[in-house]
């Protein structure tokens, strides 16, 4: 059959497109009509649910090339010579925003990768900043939900943001990032990328070192001014898209250098901080960065929906030589990422191409809504079996963790020595330049002047408090944008 002819999807060529069968050339439309029937049923179940996080996003395939070896730290077969390339498509996206939003909101970059290996796709799941709001994953949806929209205005609500954020203190450091200019991108070419969370590094002799991921942009940093991300979202509110296809297609290929910090697993239990708390960071000075790669994205996706929309991550997708933590944040997400996925996509997600393991998928699973992969064929579907030579492999047990023996306080959230919350903001905004430190505290004041209502100085003044906790500076500066009168004793405290 000609490639050219118009069919239904179940391959009948067919003469008539535009016009419905009617009863003569006035009268009714006919029920028999099922061409008009096939386009208008799949025209409703067009759109697939949108994800609650990270609605909108681009994407982009191409190359991680390793450059350095870190063989001493991983046997993971991805970093196992210097030379060794592995294709990846990498989505970014805005976090709060739904599919609709613009690009240059105040928001964190998502920063999602999947690398096709040869030991099974390796998903990094992180964002444009090393930290996050929450270090618990019992608080994510209601963080979330405040970064959406009032149950019952139906609008955001820059009174919510700030109440939650007020109300947990751990939350400031990734504030503080979010408020600078860091916040607002220029487009994603031009932001770095990390995997956030602590992971393990496993090598060939079974020793575990922790690791934190950390892509640097070969562009150069580059970021809107509040008032340039504002222009641009009513200029061209997917600036961010059409910047990394425009580029690519250009030939102007973007690149990040992947560079980890790596934390021998034995100085986890006495560093200062706890290593796996997501709202800090290993300072560089302790743990330094080691050179690891090079990622490179050269191809656009082909169409949209099924490369992009389609594109399912999840940090519980890891390969041989690379394992989890005790990152509480971490070990929620490992459950709700793949669950979201199920939801949205359904039980055969990881069939669509491009969530697909190029290389050979074995297992018991079968069945479920869409599965077009010939389902198992005859094999059986259960373990052990004496019909097929299927059985695990040894060679790829991982070594065990060794955890605390005591089941914590549930009503206890930190360890001793983990309510500090202030210093490594503080830290952050010393280092910034006086132009860097003005403009944050702009984009705090103008941020904070959005909240209302009757709670309206309670949430400021507990707010405050934390600002001047992380440096008196930073407080007294957006104490007075706000024209806020200090209190004395407040201040005294400080």
């Amino acid at each position: 059959m000609s490639q050219d002819k118009l069919t239904t999807a179940s391959g009948r060529p067919y003469a008539e497109h535009e016009n419905s069968q009617t009863a003569g050339p006035r009268g009714p439309v006919l029920l028999q009509d099922v061409i008009l029937h096939e386009k208008m049923a799949h025209f409703n179940r067009e759109r697939i649910p949108e994800r609650v996080v990270h609605a909108k996003g681009s994407a982009a395939f191409g190359t991680f090339t390793v450059t350095h070896d870190i063989t001493k730290y991983t046997k993971a077969k991805i970093f196992s010579n210097v030379g060794k390339q592995t294709g990846l498509v990498l989505r970014f996206s805005t976090v709060g925003g739904e599919k609709g939003s613009a690009d240059t909101e105040r928001d964190p970059r998502g920063f999602a990768i999947k690398f096709y290996t040869e030991d099974g796709n390796w998903d990094l799941v992180g964002n444009n900043t090393p930290v996050f709001f929450v270090k618990d994953a019992k608080k994510f949806s209601d963080f979330i939900h405040t970064q959406k929209r009032d149950p019952q205005t139906n609008m955001k609500s820059p009174t919510m943001m700030w109440d939650f954020w007020s109300l947990n203190p751990e939350s400031l450091h990734q504030v503080l990032t979010l408020m600078s200019d860091r916040g607002t991108p220029v487009g994603y070419r031009h932001m770095h990328g990390f995997g956030s969370h602590t992971f393990s590094l496993i090598n060939a002799e079974n020793e575990r070192f922790y690791v934190k991921f950390h892509f640097i942009t070969a562009q150069g940093i580059r970021n809107f001014t509040d008032a340039e991300a504002a222009e641009m979202r009513s200029k061209d509110p997917d600036f961010a898209q059409r910047d990394l296809f425009e580029n690519i297609e250009q030939g102007n290929y973007p690149k990040w250098n992947l560079k980890i910090q790596v934390m021998p697993a034995a100085e986890a239990k006495t560093y200062h901080i706890n290593a796996f708390d997501l709202t800090k960071v290993w300072p560089h000075a302790d743990y330094p960065l080691i050179d690891v790669g090079v990622l490179e994205l050269d191809r656009n996706p082909y169409n949209y929906f099924q490369d992009v929309e389609q594109a399912a991550f999840s940090p519980s997708r890891i390969v041989d030589g690379i394992g989890f933590s005790p990152d509480k944040m971490l070990q929620g997400r490992l459950l709700s990422y793949p669950d979201a996925q199920r939801y949205r996509l359904g039980t055969n997600f990881e069939q669509i191409p491009v969530n697909r393991c190029p290389f050979a998928v074995n297992n018991f699973h079968r069945d479920g809504q869409m599965r077009v992969d010939g389902n198992g064929g005859s094999r059986p579907n259960y373990y052990p079996n004496s019909f097929d030579t299927l059985s695990p492999d040894e060679s790829y047990k991982e070594p065990a963790e060794e955890l605390d023996s005591l089941t914590a306080d549930w009503y206890d959230r930190n360890a001793p020595g983990e309510n500090d919350h202030y210093t490594q903001p503080g830290n952050l905004f010393r280092l910034m330049d006086s132009q860097a430190k003005q403009n944050t505290i702009s984009n705090i004041v103008g941020a904070m002047s959005g909240i209302t209502g009757p709670k309206r100085e309670e949430i400021i003044n507990r707010q405050l408090c934390h600002w001047f906790r992380a440096d008196i500076t930073l407080g007294m500066g957006i104490a007075q944008g706000l024209n806020i009168q200090l209190d004395p004793a407040m201040m005294s405290k400080h």
